[in-house]
């Protein structure tokens, strides 16, 4: 077998695992189509968490934590999601079902509580974003929670391969996604763009998956500059605490076509930073 010839078939492989991955649960299923129906009340919410305990812990969790500062203890679901609203209950069942689906593996040079914070302080800061433009904010929270999602297909079902990844990425001094191309043959942009067609993201969600990186893609959603920037404010912000944190390069027509200004951006700053404080004490 040519060199070429081995490169396509470890590709083939790589795309034959991520698609033989097992799909969400029906519980989960559920949920989320509940949560993406924007005529779902709270009481039908409410029945679908009861159905599960991991969920339910954290709501409950959430809903007694500090950042809300509540006087008296709050006990039942009922009290939770009528308190914490429907927004952040939807996008604490996001954060569980992505969460439980992933298990930390050994792989050296790779910090799973350093992603995880990273992901869920983009997923707010596009949820903020999101609303600012007046956009559909669900969507940003789903995609800045999944941009990097390729990653964590690749690091849990590819160890090895993937701290050779990123020792050739340290050696080299090169980009993360040239390191993955040279290793794996395969990117975590495309990695996670397969995942989210076989979970059934929305489009938008899959363009963002597709375009944080580079946003300035002919046709692409605008949800990508939304990710794409709220993944540059957060590496900024340095809020996944990793050691070296290189801030990515910011896309000037991605920041230009948001059209935010310094005062929208400073809110935007200081509330991603509270919103991830709160939940960060729950799941990280």
């Amino acid at each position: 077998m040519n060199p070429e010839e081995e490169t396509h078939a470890r590709l083939a492989a790589i795309v034959k695992h991520i698609k033989d991955l097992p799909t969400l649960p029906e519980v989960a299923h559920e949920l989320l189509a509940e949560l993406d129906d924007e005529e779902s009340s709270l009481e039908s919410i409410s029945e679908k968490i009861a159905m599960d305990q991991a969920i339910t812990a954290k709501v409950l969790k959430l809903a007694n934590s500090s950042h809300f500062g509540i006087n008296s203890r709050v006990v039942t679901i009922q009290q939770a999601t009528a308190m914490l609203g429907v927004q952040n209950i939807k996008n604490l069942i996001r954060l569980t079902i992505m969460v439980n689906r992933f298990q930390a593996v050994s792989c050296p040079g790779f910090d799973f509580r350093a992603f995880w914070r990273h992901s869920i302080a983009t997923a707010n800061c596009a949820e903020l974003i999101s609303r600012a433009l007046h956009m559909k904010h669900d969507f940003a929270f789903t995609a800045g929670l999944l941009h990097d999602i390729g990653r964590l297909v690749l690091v849990t079902h590819y160890p090895v391969d993937y701290a050779e990844v990123l020792s050739y990425r340290d050696n080299h001094e090169c980009e993360l996604l040239d390191a993955e191309r040279h290793v794996l043959k395969i990117d975590h942009l495309e990695a996670g763009l397969i995942l989210a067609q076989i979970w059934q993201f929305s489009e938008a969600v899959q363009d963002a998956i597709k375009g944080h990186h580079n946003p300035d893609i002919p046709g692409i959603n605008a949800l990508a500059s939304v990710v794409h920037v709220a993944n540059v404010i957060v590496h900024a912000l340095d809020l996944a605490q990793q050691e070296n944190e290189l801030v990515p390069l910011l896309s000037a027509h991605a920041w230009d076509t948001l059209g935010l200004n310094e005062a929208d951006y400073i809110a935007i700053f200081k509330e991603t930073e509270m919103r991830f404080e709160a939940l960060n004490q729950i799941f990280i």
